[in-house]
């Protein structure tokens, strides 16, 4: 199959050597799809996804409305857990095609797409067969487009990515910002012959690093500079490479860039803001457990092993491959030929920085996957370098990681057909599991990675591991499609939608009147009814604050609440007065009016 596969390349090579434009148009072609269907399609066409999304996206609408484009503001309250870009950035698509989920969602999107064009631009030229002379066109090879195609769609298709693409919050963001800086660095550091080319992309680096740290913090700066120092370190050119990329002058353009605003918003808030933010926000959140986010030292294990799947299996035979312990001859090589090395690195001080943080959520290790995908693509492409002692594609390694991709496959197949078994109960969607059986979604999704590992057996049985690496990638995209997909659709209906329509109804009553929810807390309804909203956990405490309206107020006036039909019910004896004004899923919006 090798030899075939080979046939094949080279018959095709042979066409883009003699018409490159055709190579061209197909890769853009390829990217174009691949972008579309993970962070495109549908993209919109669903509501905001409680708790976090709209907290990000009334923010932002809330600097239009107030013209405040300094402190961020949610529900009449300061929100100070994030910097601004991603605010602005909505604020931007509000003023150009209107408030709406498009407009909320589009600057994960575009950060991803643009994080794909680089990562396939990076491993165009510097994934397989690299040199110094590779700014022409004639040395690309078959290979190189084949690595870099593959490159391009394991950082878009793998869970990871696609949820944290598809949703209005600012983690893709600083994903975006900051690994194409890391890319933008390395295409920089491969080419010392060329200084002009280098500080245009070192230029670009430390914008890129400005706008990282806009859009989540220290964070957007602190990675990159502990994965660029290892690497340095280790190839033993720190001082050389930090004297080509002017550090002085590219650490006052990021102050430049970055530092304006935390002056402004310090000089608004004063240390509320600095407690808030530097303390709670990022100090206390590596060090101390913040919003109950605690999770074994393993936790990152399971979130690659699953955020990165199916191509995850591949990992460990991927990083072996860079001969990482072969110090001496990775400080002997060409700059160009350390891709696969500097991913490493990139992956593994992304994985230990977040691992020894105290807090711990599954979108801190996003900003890995692009490194993981690098890896993995080198692995499924040519040796790294034909010096370092690669893994062969017969090595008992890597047939080991083929049918280790076989189990995992049947494992997930398993687990899909017994996930209604699995799911606990959710008071926002009563008979859950009825729900979920009666979708046929999980049947659906095992059926279709049962069929991927039959298939993906066959392929190692008759040894021809590239239809093992098109069974991953097309069962995914099915995956995708016909169940992820629909199971989204599904979930919105269910878990969002009631309370848009309920948010319809507040939104045409008088701004004046009170809105409270009770029991639970639903960001989204403050959103969609543009209007502040009082959350009361307890029963007890939402009788207290109505007795308390009362006393404060010699007028007659009335409050709308917002809860489950059970909780109004251990409210009506004490509130006589209760006007039903709309109903949908599992919550229900009262009226309750109070006599002077």
């Amino acid at each position: 199959m090798k030899l075939r596969f080979d046939r094949a390349l080279d018959a095709w090579g042979k066409n883009t050597v003699d018409r490159p434009i055709l190579a061209w148009v197909v890769s853009i072609l390829w990217l174009l799809v691949i972008g579309w269907l993970a962070f495109f399609w549908n993209l919109g066409s669903t509501g905001l996804v409680d708790e976090t999304e709209p907290l990000f996206a009334e923010a932002a609408r809330q600097m239009t409305v107030t013209g405040d484009y300094i402190t961020p503001y949610f529900n009449e309250e300061t929100r100070f857990d994030k910097p601004p870009l991603v605010y602005w950035l909505m604020a931007i698509a509000y003023s150009t095609i209107g408030v709406n989920e498009w407009a909320v969602r589009l600057p994960s999107a575009i950060s991803a797409f643009v994080l794909i064009c680089l990562g396939f631009y990076t491993l165009l030229f510097f994934g397989v067969g690299t040199s110094d002379s590779y700014t022409r066109s004639s040395s690309l090879t078959p290979r190189s487009f084949f690595c870099a195609g593959l490159g391009a769609a394991l950082i878009a298709l793998n869970p990871e990515t696609i949820a944290w693409a598809r949703i209005g919050v600012s983690d893709m963001l600083l994903t975006g910002c900051m690994c194409c800086a890391l890319l933008c660095f390395f295409v920089g550091y491969a080419q010392p012959s060329k200084p002009q080319v280098q500080t245009r992309w070192y230029l670009a680096f430390y914008v890129l690093v400005g706008l990282a740290i806009l859009a989540k913090g220290p964070v957007g700066i602190v990675l990159p500079g502990i994965i660029i120092g290892l690497f340095l370190l280790y190839v033993g050119k720190f001082r050389e490479v930090l004297r080509e990329m002017r550090i002085v002058w590219g650490s006052l353009l990021i102050l430049a860039i970055a530092i304006p605003w935390y002056i402004l918003v310090i000089g608004a808030n004063g240390w509320d803001y600095i407690n808030a933010f530097f303390g709670y926000h990022n100090i206390e959140r590596f060090t101390g457990v913040v919003n109950n986010h605690s999770a074994p030292w393993y936790f990152y294990f399971v979130v690659v092993l699953l955020g990165f799947a199916p191509w995850s299996i591949y990992l460990p035979v991927a990083i072996a491959q860079t001969r990482f312990w072969q110090r001496a001859y990775w400080r002997s090589t060409h700059r160009s030929t350390h891709l696969g090395l500097f991913a490493l690195f990139w992956f593994a001080s992304i994985f230990g920085f977040f691992t020894i943080a105290v807090t711990k959520l599954p979108s801190y290790v996003l900003p890995l996957m692009p490194a993981a995908a690098i890896l993995v693509a080198l692995l499924w492409s040519n040796p790294l370098h034909p010096r370092v002692g690669d893994i062969q594609r017969n090595s008992p390694f890597l047939l080991w990681s083929h049918w280790l991709n076989i189990v995992f496959l049947l494992s997930l197949s398993a687990g899909l057909f017994a996930l209604p078994h699995l799911v606990g109960s959710d008071p926002a969607i009563p008979n859950l599991r009825e729900s979920i059986q009666q979708s046929g979604l999980p049947i659906l999704a095992a059926m279709i990675w049962l069929v991927a590992a039959i298939a993906g057996i066959v392929f190692i049985v008759r040894k021809r591991w590239q239809g093992l690496l098109a069974v991953n990638l097309l069962g995914f995209v099915v995956f995708l499609v016909f169940v992820v997909t629909p199971a989204y659709f599904w979930m919105d209906q269910a878990r969002q939608l009631p309370l848009r329509e309920l948010s319809t109804i507040v939104r045409q009553v008088e701004p004046t009147e009170e809105l409270m929810m009770i029991g639970f807390k639903k960001p989204s309804v403050v959103f969609y009814s543009q209007r502040p909203v009082t959350y009361v956990r307890e029963i007890e405490k939402a009788i207290a604050h109505l007795q308390e309206l009362q006393a404060q107020t010699t007028e007659p006036f009335s409050v709308m609440l917002l809860s489950y039909p059970s909780r109004l019910q251990q409210l009506q004896p004490q509130l006589p007065q209760y006007q039903t004004l709309g109903a949908a899923g599992a919550y229900q919006l009262v009226r309750i009016r109070q006599p002077a």
